[in-house]
């Protein structure tokens, strides 16, 4: 049995992926294409959770670095055997900040299980990102100036030019502008189908 698409979808907490993907998953269905999301950290949070690691998902970026490659590995393999069986959308973050600087999110080993088909990056400008982060009390992150922001997605786009390197995976960045949900949604819907 081949695997079936598997798109990654990704950007730095803030920008509103979560948000984009969910309208745009619920237009490609009415329109017949249909995707299972899963959440990259949700289940590396799963794993961590289950071995006693960590209580809550933001810990798991302070967790020692070969702690956090082998939660990634695990959850790789996870997602992969689910692309056997329907069109997944990988829900994650292309790196990861660490006390020691950035680590990639899908490392060679973990796309290497993927095989992803496309990778879509979620941007937005750094102010509207410092400000849904301000605003979003259900998360515990750090605080960065509008700089660290604006080199976090930089390092995104570093990384997704990488990752389709190694895989092939087509990629494509789609803005979601404050106020302007509607037309991120419509270009990721392009994307999807």
């Amino acid at each position: 049995m081949s695997k079936k698409e598997l798109i990654i979808i990704a950007g730095i907490s803030g920008v509103g992926k979560t948000t984009v993907l969910e309208e745009a998953i619920k237009m490609a269905s009415e329109r017949g294409k249909n995707y299972r999301v899963i959440n990259f950290g949700d289940i590396m949070f799963e794993i961590a959770k289950n071995e006693n690691l960590v209580t809550h998902r933001d810990e798991m970026r302070k967790l020692p670095l070969n702690e956090q490659r082998n939660i990634q590995r695990l959850a790789a393999k996870k997602i992969a055997s689910m692309s056997y069986e329907e069109n997944i959308i990988l829900d994650t973050h292309i790196t990861i900040k660490t006390p020691k600087g950035y680590m990639p999110g899908l490392p060679i080993w973990v796309l290497e299980e993927l095989e992803p088909t496309g990778i879509v990056l979620i941007e937005a400008a750094p102010e509207e990102i410092y400000a849904r982060r301000k605003r979003d009390n259900n998360r515990k992150r750090d605080t960065e100036p509008l700089e660290r922001i604006n080199l976090h997605q930089i390092y995104n786009r570093y990384m997704a030019a990488s990752y389709s390197m190694v895989t092939g995976a087509t990629v494509d960045i789609v803005k979601n502008k404050e106020g302007k949900i509607l037309e991120a949604v419509k270009d990721l819907l392009s994307i999807l189908l």
